[in-house]
This record gives C-alpha cells, sequence and structure tokens, in this order.
C-alpha cells in the first residue's frame, strides 16, 4: 500500500480555526516554534465544574484592530512560554480545530498578545507534524479563504 503524500505548505499560509469562528487567518508557519500561537487580548477567566475556561477577542486581520472575533474555549492547561524575545510568560493553552488545505484536525494554541509582530498566529511544528510539509522558500500553496 503506497503511503499518501502530504501537502506542501509555505512559510506563510492562509488557514481557518473554524471552532473559534476564525474563517480566516494569516499564519506564519514557524517550525522553531514548539507551539502554535494565536494573537488573543482581553482575556478572561472563568471556572465551571473545577474546569477552567478563557473568553478572549481576536483581531484575525494583519493591520486591521477594528475587525473583532469574540472567542471561548476550555484551557487546557497554563503553559510556562519562552518568546523569540528571550522573556518566558505562563499563558493559557487551548485546543482548536485547525483547517488548511482540505485537512482539519485539533491543534494546541497558547494565547498570548501579537499586536506588536507581523503575523496574528504561528503555527508551530507540533501541529504540523504527520500533515504537511514546509517549502520555506514559497508563500500561499493553500488558496486564499
Amino acid at each position: 500500500m503506497k503511503k499518501k503524500e502530504k501537502p506542501v505548505i509555505g512559510w506563510r499560509e492562509w488557514m481557518s480555526l473554524p471552532s473559534l469562528h476564525i474563517k480566516k487567518i494569516k499564519v506564519k508557519v514557524d517550525t522553531g516554534a514548539r507551539t502554535s500561537s494565536l494573537h488573543a487580548f482581553d482575556l478572561k477567566y472563568t471556572t465551571r465544574k473545577g474546569e477552567d475556561y478563557v473568553s478572549f477577542k481576536v483581531h484575525p486581520i494583519q493591520k486591521d484592530s477594528k475587525t473583532t472575533v469574540e472567542c471561548k474555549a476550555k484551557v487546557l492547561e497554563y503553559r510556562k512560554v519562552k518568546s523569540s524575545n528571550g522573556h518566558t510568560e505562563q499563558r493559557p493553552v487551548i485546543i482548536v480545530e485547525a483547517k488548511l488545505h482540505d485537512q482539519k484536525w485539533p491543534i494546541e494554541v497558547t494565547l498570548t498578545n501579537r499586536d506588536e509582530m507581523g503575523f496574528r498566529m504561528l503555527l508551530g511544528r507540533a501541529a504540523m507534524k504527520g500533515h504537511f510539509i514546509v517549502d520555506p522558500g514559497k508563500s500561499y500553496y493553500s488558496k486564499k479563504l
């Protein structure tokens, strides 16, 4: 039986996060980051039946602070993450459904304020493992959503 070839993605792509009602978001494909990271602000925590939930807002479009999506998710855990600038912060980790090319699968995402960063989301290597091959010399293999 022949193994199915993995689709190729570039260093930046368009994807959607259906479980958060985000129809399109431009992501930087970052094989240097283990976990994916999503721009989030106005985080508010609640506890129900002993489980933590977080509600937050997302600006899914770069350089657009008017378009806002309100989201809510169960917190899987809190994780210390060292950012590219060397600072360590404790971030909530949530599971979201990701859609890229014709694949849908659950990924772990940390929430942090990425307002000053070029991309609203980083797609880390744990989310890509077993799903894609990365071509760092190209962009936008997937169609714009």
